[in-house]
């Protein structure tokens, strides 16, 4: 065994360490996911966070340059029960370990996995430290340098991950997944906050005949406004979205102008914008297969999630109707603000990986937009 996994309550899980050597730090979570690993592995919303897989067969469809969701990897570290041998697909570039290994990530396969989901069910996430090589053989080193790494509530993250500069996206979907429109000369202006954004929102955006310019999460509203945008977006993205004051302010600006829809990040920081609060989850859901109800429609949809912070039940929302909610633990998943024209969810539509439930909820923006442009 060549690397170690150490968590902040004294826990050690050991395994084979591949991809990069070294030692990281960051808050341990898992995802459920059965697919997608490459897309969780360049989500900005995992920036910061190790994350353990709970199917236990990982790799086997390798990497391929159609699926990122970024420019990089953004996880601290990844941990998986097997790492597989063999890699089959007809995309494929190349295989996990290696592409970890070029990114400067630190992988660990052959971990008791299911024992370490259990043990994060019971606890709740805590900060881990993930090591391979010569520094995985002192424990209680790990130990202490994951109780020394900055605790996620309170931190934002979103200055790291956010574009310094604006740029317009155009990239549609392959059609032979999505039916795609592409005039897009005449096509709305969408500004969309870049908090973390995932590509394939981008593309669900464009799929729709809308135009789209992406601006960095610091941009203030005055300048957003500026521009004449027939709707917002505000993007997934990490940490603790009471952190992210300005995104907060610039929104409160924003609705009651254009329409806005929220995404992930960008629901919390409606939710705020409004005057709620969010609260940290105990363990937070990370998968796809999320069974969300719709209040407005009576209907369930299965759908993909990765979040650590929620909307709380007891926020004062000013108006704002509860949508949709979580059918395992009741969290809020959807508002809406039919004066204000904000809408959003806490749950990821474009579903990447995930399924394709939700995908309306682009429909519905680009309604509301195109009787804003009008």
């Amino acid at each position: 065994m060549t690397g170690l996994l150490a968590l902040e309550d004294g826990r050690v899980f050991s395994g084979i360490g591949w991809g990069a050597s070294g030692v990281q730090t960051g808050e341990l979570v898992f995802n459920t996911s059965m697919t997608g690993y490459q897309e969780i592995l360049t989500d900005p919303s995992y920036y910061k966070q190790i994350v353990t897989m709970t199917v236990s067969h990982v790799g086997n469809t390798g990497i391929n340059i159609e699926d990122v969701e970024s420019e990089k990897v953004w996880v601290s570290g990844f941990v998986v029960r097997s790492l597989s041998p063999v890699v089959s697909n007809w995309r494929n570039r190349g295989d996990l370990d290696g592409y970890l290994r070029e990114q400067g990530v630190i992988g660990l396969s052959e971990v008791d996995t299911r024992a370490l989901v259990r043990h994060i069910r019971s606890k709740g996430v805590m900060r881990a430290t993930i090591a391979n090589g010569e520094q995985a053989k002192d424990a209680q080193a790990l130990i202490e340098l994951a109780r020394q790494s900055p605790d996620m509530s309170g931190w934002n993250l979103v200055d790291d991950v956010t574009t310094p500069e604006a740029y317009n996206w155009s990239e549609t979907s392959d059609p032979q997944w999505y039916n795609t429109y592409h005039d897009h000369d005449n096509a709305p202006l969408i500004i969309a906050y870049d908090y973390g954004i995932k590509r394939n929102i981008l593309r669900m955006l464009t799929d729709r005949g809308l135009r789209v310019r992406v601006v960095p999460a610091n941009m203030p509203y005055q300048d957003v406004l500026a521009q004449n945008p027939a709707g917002i977006f505000l993007s997934n993205g990490p940490g603790d979205p009471a952190a992210v004051t300005y995104a907060i302010e610039n929104v409160k600006h924003l609705m009651g102008k254009v329409p806005v829809f929220g995404i992930c990040l960008g629901h919390q920081i409606i939710g705020l914008a409004l005057g709620g609060k969010t609260e940290k989850m105990r363990f937070g859901h990370r998968g796809g297969n999320q069974p969300v109800k719709n209040l407005l429609s009576g209907t369930v949809e299965i759908s993909a999630h990765n979040h650590g912070f929620a909307v709380s039940h007891d926020s004062d929302l000013h108006g704002a109707e509860v949508t949709h909610i979580n059918l395992n633990d009741q969290t809020i998943e959807g508002l809406r603000h039919d004066e204000l024209g904000a809408f959003s969810v806490q749950y990821h539509p474009e579903s990447s990986p995930g399924p394709h439930d939700s995908l309306y909820l682009f429909d519905e923006f680009v309604e509301r937009v195109k009787e804003k442009a009008v």
